[in-house]
């Protein structure tokens, strides 16, 4: 096998801009992919947590053109925080789906970041009223860093609120915005900013919603990104019951918190998932129905958005 290139974090995300990932995203989910179970294997440590090993592979479909397969390894260390070294690292290969050469090996966190917000923008193509202008990001961290970008493909967002539990946090990332010519600021009224915002997008690890469904005005589009285990929740009972709902997945009917705990209530039901993001692409026409309408977009992530977004790396060496 020949050489292979080789791609860190700052070179991986240059070739990732938002315009040509939601556009090869969209492509990508009404085609679809191969996508097996991801492998799941637990690391014994002595006098600390175990460790967790991650292999998340799929491969075009043999009937598509180009053959690609791609695989991401991700490793979560919890004892590694005690080094002052981060607990998750993750890694993509990608590899000629015809022959099995290696083709390039690329920063895993931001091809997960990147692919993560583009996913929740090209929902929003669909599902937020076109003339979306307010945006309220929840949760600060790597992925709520990276949500206005990816919204200002899709949208003419001209503001951009945010709030996190870390008002420090919150400072930080409306510096970064402003730095790249983003007005934003920081939210100080989680309520007041959610009655006033037109889409908003949280990522947060919270296990208690923070979102409720009274706050939500008329026309809003809710887009849940950080919840992705049944225990982990971000908007309440009242949220999903009053808005037409949509998924990345079906995986999120058993995995997302937002969906298992009020299915389990009987609050809503897994009919009350109108579409997949695959359905929404096939059909490739705006799906809201009023202006009025709430929407909701519930994501947990997808190996075939990984593959999408090496694909397009790939495509720029």
């Amino acid at each position: 096998m020949g050489a292979f290139t080789i791609l860190d974090a700052a070179e991986t995300g240059k070739k990732l801009l938002f315009p040509e990932l939601v556009a090869a995203l969209r492509t990508g989910f009404a085609e679809g992919c191969e996508l097996p179970e991801r492998h799941h294997h637990t690391m014994g440590r002595p006098n600390q947590a175990d460790a967790t090993l991650l292999l998340m592979p799929a491969w075009t479909k043999p009937t598509g053109g180009q053959q690609f397969l791609g695989v991401k390894i991700v490793t979560v260390v919890p004892g590694n925080a005690a080094r002052g070294l981060p607990g998750l690292v993750s890694t993509y290969m990608l590899y000629d789906g015809l022959t099995g050469e290696q083709l390039a090996l690329m920063d895993g966190n931001t091809i997960t970041g990147r692919r993560t917000v583009a996913t929740s923008a090209l929902a929003a193509k669909y599902l937020s009223r076109e003339d979306s202008k307010n945006l309220l990001v929840v949760g600060a961290g790597r992925v709520g860093s990276l949500i206005a970008e990816a919204y200002r493909a899709v949208r003419p967002i001209e503001s951009v609120e945010v709030w996190d539990v870390n008002p420090d946090a919150s400072k930080r990332l409306v510096e970064g915005l402003t730095s790249i010519g983003i007005k934003a600021s920081v939210a100080l009224d989680l309520r007041q900013s959610i009655e006033e915002a037109d889409i908003v997008s949280t990522a947060t690890l919270a296990t208690e919603p923070f979102i409720k469904g009274e706050w939500l005005a008329p026309g809003t589009h809710v887009d849940l990104i950080g919840g992705f285990t049944p225990k982990m929740r971000e908007a309440d009972d009242a949220t999903v019951a009053k808005s037409i709902i949509y998924v990345d997945t079906s995986e999120a009917l058993h995995e997302a918190g937002d969906l298992v705990q009020p299915i389990k209530a009987g609050v809503i039901s897994k009919d009350s998932v109108k579409a997949t993001l695959a359905d929404l692409c096939r059909a490739d026409r705006f799906a809201r129905t009023s202006a009025n309408e709430i929407t909701c977009f519930k994501a947990v992530g997808s190996g075939l958005a990984d593959l999408v977004a090496a694909k397009v790396v790939y495509g720029q060496l």
